[in-house]
């Protein structure tokens, strides 16, 4: 089986690489900043918020390379909807504080 996962992983090309790199990436910073949030322990906590900027900074280096050869394109947001969002989440932040 080992020998199959092999095969299979060297019929990848370079882009479904990427994607699973990145889908990967994903899942393991949501689970670090779960436990990151969660943790009571103050060094322990420290530790995973530490491993989940690591991990930001691998999957923010996965997706530029997507983005750099055009695997992952990204749609230029109107400056309208940018205001409108920071209105809107800054209104919130202000209401919580």
């Amino acid at each position: 089986m080992i020998h199959g996962e092999n095969t299979r992983a060297q019929n990848l090309d370079d882009r479904q690489i990427l994607d699973d790199m990145l889908t990967s990436q994903k899942q393991i910073s949501g689970a670090y900043n779960t436990f990151g949030g969660e943790c009571v322990h103050e060094g322990l906590k420290c530790d995973f918020l530490n491993i989940l900027r690591d991990e930001h900074n691998m999957q923010s280096g996965v997706f530029t390379a997507m983005q750099q050869h055009g695997w992952y394109p990204t749609a230029a947001a109107q400056q309208s909807k940018i205001d409108a969002a920071r209105t809107k989440y800054q209104n919130l932040s202000a209401q919580l504080c």
